[in-house]
């Protein structure tokens, strides 16, 4: 080893001295540093603003959205998004105003992704499956100054709207396509108020990426929800990082079967103007209309929970629709059994497993598949599926550690940690909210909440949220493990294990069932299935046959299975 001190270095005739280099200059006066600063010709905050710029320039008469029996292009799409900015601004909204929606996966919900921050303001949306209650307290809490509401919520909206002190303005958004007979509730319509707008609208760029663009509310199982803010950065990087992670090339077409209001709809409502892709707007999550559309339409792309994916398997012949193409699938929520995958397969899906959560902007993690898995038998196969995966490309960090001491742990595929989040796709904090800013990314991490494991090839699989790992005799159960395995057997359809009360253990694990229509099983036939593949300690001692409440986006609602668990 060389040491620090005086280094000398035989030349042969004399002794030469080697010098230490000098340490890098870093106040600006470097040579990387001296007149190379940032200026308007080489530094510009990052938006997905004008992703929808750039295709309205380049592709102006290409199909941006389908809705319906309408087409609008991109030169529509964008002068449509201008006019909302400008009517949004002639009522005084402003930078760091609030303007929510409470709107289904229409073009008008695809347009206030755009209008609404070309002038600063910031987009909230509601989650169309709420009661007043929680609407009310969203619309206080972020302080929105303007609602657009389709009238198929009215009947919500309209007593969230009497338990408010200060009312938004309120837009009412009839659908051309889908006329809903719910009341009017403000004083103009939605294409009122864009007639009152500019279609050549000067928009503005954000005065710095920071600036929030978005406020997203957590689901609040407990207690009120939490407001993540999104900022310009992070939407903008989301929206390479899908188009990386769903290969979206060549104009791509995205089904709309995810709700948009969900993390703005994983972010894909900026993505798909960064491919010029198409937007298929679907009001209602019905099998005969996916396929339609598909065949129709020649869809590339659609996201979802595993619901989705179980109203596709199961569609009737009348419901299906030939296509001779390849559909990408990306799947959130927990990885589909084996059975299922193949089955998708054979109705011409390709299924990409993502993960994350809201505060990361949706899915963030996404299980890269290796051609070489291919020839692995189907357990094999399955176990790489399982994995929740590797990052994002635009994500810098993902981690499993020991949130005691920070510390990541064994990459074993084992070893059980905290899966935690670092980097430009992680939310700015939670509106108003410091206490829990500060517990999320306590020691430099995003904390997710969830469990899970870090395998040697660095890909992560989740085990548990902390809240519903089961403890049984002292031992640590994975609910997901437990899961996993009763839903292999053929009659089940969906499964969730949660925690009862046990006087001996202290707990141990509930299975509540959802079968698959038509099929039939008994609480001895799951539990000697689950035998078969679990150690004894692990096994349900109690199964429910129930249809599982489930949130709008397809998640199973644990906190209300809990509930019944304790009533048992």
């Amino acid at each position: 080893m060389v040491s620090k001190a005086r280094r000398t270095k035989n030349s042969g005739t004399k002794t030469k001295t080697l010098r230490r280099p000098r340490k890098t200059v870093r106040d600006g006066t470097g040579p990387y540093e001296k007149g190379l600063s940032r200026n308007a010709a080489n530094f510009q905050p990052l938006t997905p603003l004008s992703f929808l710029e750039r295709s309205a320039q380049v592709f102006p008469d290409h199909v941006a959205i389908i809705h319906g029996h309408a087409r609008v292009t991109y030169r529509d799409f964008y002068g449509r998004s201008r006019r909302l900015a400008s009517a949004l601004k002639a009522r005084g909204i402003a930078k760091g105003d609030t303007v929510a929606v409470m709107l289904s996966n229409t073009p008008s919900m695809l347009e206030a992704h755009y209008g609404v921050p070309m002038i600063g303001a910031v987009l909230n949306t509601l989650n169309t499956r709420l009661d007043a209650r929680a609407i009310a307290f969203m619309l206080g809490h972020g302080a929105a100054k303007v609602l657009i509401t389709d009238r198929e919520f009215s009947a919500t909206i309209a007593d969230a709207l009497a338990m408010l002190k200060k009312k938004p303005l309120v837009v009412d958004y009839d659908d051309p396509e889908f006329p809903q007979e719910g009341a009017r509730l403000g004083v103009i319509d939605y294409e009122e108020f864009l007639a009152g707008g500019d279609p050549g609208f000067t928009w503005k760029m954000p005065d710095d990426e920071w600036d929030a663009i978005a406020l997203n509310y957590t689901s609040g199982t407990t207690g009120n929800p939490k407001g993540v803010v999104y900022h310009h950065r992070g939407a903008a990087l989301m929206g390479y990082g899908n188009a990386l992670a769903g290969t979206m090339v060549g104009h791509p077409v995205l089904l709309w079967t995810l709700p948009m209001f969900h993390c703005n709809g994983w972010c894909m409502p900026w993505s798909l103007s960064a491919v010029a892709g198409t937007h298929v707007c679907l009001r209602w999550v019905r099998a005969g209309a996916i396929f339609e559309a598909i065949a129709e339409h020649g869809v590339t792309h659609l996201c979802g929970a595993p619901i989705v994916m179980s109203t596709l398997i199961n569609a009737t012949d009348e419901e299906r629709r030939e296509f001779s193409h390849k559909v990408t699938f990306m799947a959130a929520a927990a990885p589909p059994p084996e059975s299922v995958l193949a089955a998708m397969a054979d109705a011409g899906f390709e299924v990409v497993h993502v993960y994350g959560l809201t505060e990361v902007y949706g899915p963030a993690v996404v299980n890269e598949w290796h051609g070489a898995w291919n020839r692995l038998d189907g357990a094999g196969r399955a176990a790489k599926k399982a994995r929740q995966g590797v990052r994002y490309a635009t994500l810098e960090g993902l981690c499993v550690m020991d949130p005691a001491t920070m510390t990541p742990v064994p990459a074993d595929g084992v070893t059980i940690g905290e899966v935690m989040f670092r980097g430009n796709i992680v939310m700015r904090g939670y509106l108003k909210n410091p206490k829990a800013t500060r517990e999320a990314f306590k020691g430099g991490w995003f904390h997710s909440g969830d469990l899970g494991v870090m395998y040697p090839d660095g890909y992560i699989q989740l085990k548990d949220r902390a809240k519903d790992i089961i403890i049984s005799g002292g031992e640590n159960i994975s609910s997901i493990e437990v899961e996993d395995a009763i839903a292999r057997h053929p009659a089940v359809l969906f499964v969730a294990v949660v925690a009862r009360s046990d006087a001996k253990w202290g707990e141990h694990p509930c299975a509540f069932v959802e079968l698959r229509p038509g099929r039939s099983a008994t609480e001895k036939e799951i539990i000697a299935f689950a035998r078969e593949r679990l150690a004894r300690f692990k096994l349900p001692r109690t199964v429910v046959f129930t249809e599982l409440p489930k949130t709008s986006t397809g998640k199973i609602q644990k906190f209300a299975l809990r509930e019944r668990a304790r009533n048992l």
